[in-house]
């Protein structure tokens, strides 16, 4: 008998956290396990990790997002929430289907703070995962009800970022 879905999350104002959901994928990827990697947020399909997984019939990677964020005044936002909403649909399917023994919902938790998607709804979605799941929820400002769905969570904590030291974002560690 499988045991329940495991529920991982990664959040923080730290560096890492899609980088730590990725390495779940290369995981399930070794182990030969299909593997969704939906991304609420971003939108570039020329970053590394794209462009490796797309390689490997068993994980498909989905960029459902349209990038940064506009605030939520701009005529621009309304966007980005049905296309969250159409992301958080088509994983809650995924999930039901069982197609994917790993699910990984990159940038949820930023979706569900900013108001993209309803936590409820990411909620219900998470739940009928079956057994033998592994969900994966990552983003900074994770809600309460996200960390008590969770049975692991890692905060990354931000001591020192290049950054704010005046360099720029670089392929291979940023993207």
């Amino acid at each position: 008998m499988n045991p329940p879905p495991r529920i991982l999350l990664f959040t923080g104002d730290g560096k890492g956290k899609t980088t730590a959901a990725l390495g779940i994928a290369l995981r399930a990827l070794g182990h030969n396990l299909p593997t969704l990697i939906v991304q609420f947020i971003k939108c570039d399909d020329s970053t590394g990790e794209y462009s490796v997984f797309r390689r490997f019939p068993c994980v498909e990677i989905r960029q459902s997002g349209l990038g940064f964020l506009p605030p939520p005044s701009s005529s621009k936002f309304a966007a980005h929430q049905q296309a969250a909403h159409q992301a958080l649909d088509a994983a809650s399917r995924a999930l039901v289907e069982g197609k994917y023994r790993v699910v990984i919902l990159d940038e949820i938790c930023v979706a569900v703070a900013k108001n993209l998607v309803d936590e409820e709804d990411v909620i219900r979605a998470i739940k009928r995962a079956p057994h033998g799941a592994i969900v994966v929820l990552t983003g900074r400002e994770a809600s309460q009800k996200l960390i008590d769905l969770a049975d692991t969570v890692t905060e990354m904590r931000c001591l020192k970022h290049a950054y704010r030291q005046g360099r720029q974002a670089q392929e291979g560690v940023e993207f």
